[in-house]
């Protein structure tokens, strides 16, 4: 071989990748997102129709049917009750969307990728790190939670019986810092069990996870409020709910768009951005390990 040649051959082994790998995963990362909202927009009717039928009919029952047949609830307060009822109930609607949300667009198609056609290996032959593809999918679906909650919040607060109407107060820079915040961490939460339940266990999820997160989640009622359940003078389901992220969400919405009584901003923050680094740790390790088994 000539020194020409091998000058040629050295100088070839030696050239750098003309991007960083930081550059690479970002640009993969931006990929796999757009390519979700991509999908989302080509099915953006569908999208809208599971979004809104169940908050819809939440909301059409207890604000509009029971007041209109006389069942109204409101603690026998009458119009005034079931209006006190109306604007605890608004923002718990746009805090259980947000929810479903995430479970929905993370969990459940997961747990499809990861079944008999095995989907996930598609995207992690991205050319970026396998916790880059599980983070994408998180911030898709948090992008999705929040036009959910968009979509949403207008139909909760218009959809009542004559007399009854939600007293709300938005306070913008609660709205525009806890939804984001709440959609990472439902997006987070989403992961977790989409990677630990198996397709064919999907149902227990729901029965076992999300139907109790649900109903203890502060939806229906304010959290202040249970302080009067108690067993020996000790408020044992104002207690037990503390674990339940979504009474988190419930509350902090309820301050962002009410006057009504909510638990302490300066708890829902902190305890919020925990459990979604909780989630999003958790699912991490589970997309990994269930990625490579």
């Amino acid at each position: 071989m000539s020194a020409t040649s091998t000058a040629a051959a050295s100088a070839a082994i030696t050239v750098r990748p003309t991007r960083s790998a930081f550059a690479a995963s970002r640009t993969a990362l931006g990929a796999l997102i757009r390519r979700d909202l991509l999908v989302l927009r080509k099915n953006f009717g569908e999208f809208v129709g599971r979004t809104v039928m169940q908050p819809l009919l939440l909301v059409f029952v207890f604000l509009y049917v029971f007041p209109t047949i006389g069942q109204g609830i409101g603690g026998g307060g009458g119009r005034a009750g079931e209006s006190a009822f109306a604007t605890v109930l608004v923002p718990g609607v746009v805090a259980i969307t947000i929810m479903f949300q995430g479970i929905q667009s993370v969990a459940i198609q997961l747990s499809q990728e990861f079944g008999y056609t095995r989907e996930i290996e598609d995207r992690v032959q991205a050319p970026c790190p396998l916790w880059l593809v599980a983070v994408a999918r998180v911030l898709s679906g948090a992008a999705q939670g929040l036009i959910s909650a968009v979509i949403v919040f207008p139909i909760a607060a218009v959809v009542h019986a004559p007399g009854v109407e939600a007293h709300l107060r938005v306070h913008w820079w609660v709205v525009l810092t806890l939804i984001p915040l709440a959609c990472l961490a439902m997006t987070s939460l989403g992961l977790v069990l989409g990677t630990t339940f198996q397709p064919r266990n999907i149902g227990l999820m729901f029965g076992f996870v999300v139907l109790p997160l649900t109903f203890l989640g502060g939806t229906y009622y304010q959290w202040v409020k249970l302080a009067s359940v108690q067993v020996d003078g000790f408020p044992w389901l104002q207690t037990l709910v503390l674990v339940n992220p979504l009474i988190y969400i419930a509350e902090g919405m309820r301050a962002g768009l009410t006057a009504a009584s909510h638990m302490h901003l300066y708890v829902v923050y902190p305890v919020l951005f925990g459990f979604c680094v909780l989630f999003l740790s958790l699912g991490l390790r589970n997309f990994r390990r269930r990625v490579l088994s």
